[in-house]
């Protein structure tokens, strides 16, 4: 082995001495290195070990700042405020829907514009009628008004094909609209010619359960102009959000980063349109119990 690599490495001493163990003996000192030397090289070698890692740092944070920009932009484009005529809209369905409760509830006696307490009526029926409380009349008015609301809701599963608020294609918003119209005006002929006000109420409900279904889902806010349960808790739930957001920053916006800001103005977006929808129930609901006082079931025709 000394002779071989002798001769490859160091050919011209082994000529001019002619000695392999001579040439062996030059490979393996050429080949240590000084305590000294490797002193002198080792911080160099940490040097270069450390030199990658800064640049991967100086990469990371562009690329973390980038995908949090784009997280942001995401969060800004799932929610889209509707248009103002669909605002202005809903919101006045939403104060008809709450006319025809106080009406409803003052000249016909039943609440017609949901069906949670309806459900519950129907359990408390059932329970009276069990224990010889009350007649069966109770629960099977509250079916009544459950099945009416539902069926007022298939109604515009007839009319409208698609879960949101459009034109054109199948959808017959005016047929709708015209729909409601007729059955509010059929309770009115009800009430006063048969007097038969559980019937007429049953008129109401169907008219509201049809009024419901039409405004569903629309660009991202859930819009339901006959009760305010569901809003009431969007309302709810998103402002929570926000003061929460604003409580870990110690309620300085100037410390949001771009994502926050972006959940922040998107739940602010929201309120814009929940918060009116609201009022403009409560607003109805006032009307109906004024002009219910001063018109009874008449005032179903307004």
């Amino acid at each position: 082995l000394a002779q071989a690599l002798g001769s490859i490495f160091y050919p011209e001493f082994v000529a001019r001495t002619g000695s392999w163990q001579l040439a062996a003996m030059a490979l393996a000192a050429s080949a240590e290195t000084t305590p000294r030397q490797a002193a002198q090289q080792q911080p160099v070698a940490e040097k270069q070990a450390k030199a990658p890692s800064q640049p991967q740092r100086l990469q990371r944070a562009p690329s973390d700042t980038t995908e949090l920009h784009a997280v942001a932009r995401n969060t800004r484009a799932g929610f889209k405020r509707p248009s103002a005529w669909v605002l202005v809209f809903g919101w006045s369905l939403a104060a008809c829907a709450g006319m025809v409760n106080s009406v409803s509830y003052g000249a016909l006696g039943h609440f017609v514009s949901h069906a949670t307490g309806t459900t519950t009526s129907i359990a408390l029926g059932l329970e009276g009628y069990h224990h010889g409380k009350i007649g069966f009349e109770k629960a099977s008015e509250a079916m009544g008004l459950l099945a009416s609301f539902l069926f007022g809701a298939f109604l515009c599963g007839l009319l409208i094909d698609k879960n949101q608020v459009h034109f054109g294609g199948k959808a017959l918003y005016g047929a709708a609209l015209l729909g409601n119209s007729c059955l509010l005006a059929g309770a009115v002929v009800l009430d006063v010619a048969a007097e038969a006000p559980s019937t007429a109420a049953f008129l109401c409900a169907a008219a509201c359960g049809l009024q419901n279904a039409m405004c569903t889902s629309h660009f991202g806010a859930v819009v339901r102009t006959t009760h305010v349960t569901g809003t009431i808790t969007d309302i709810g739930s998103t402002t929570g959000r926000m003061a929460m957001i604003y409580l870990r920053k110690g309620c300085r916006r100037s410390r949001l980063n771009v994502l926050e800001r972006a959940e922040v103005g998107v739940d602010a977006r929201k309120l814009l349109v929940l918060g009116p929808m609201w009022l403009s129930f409560f607003l109805g609901t006032v009307w109906g119990a004024f002009l219910q006082h001063h018109g009874g079931v008449y005032a179903l025709l307004v």
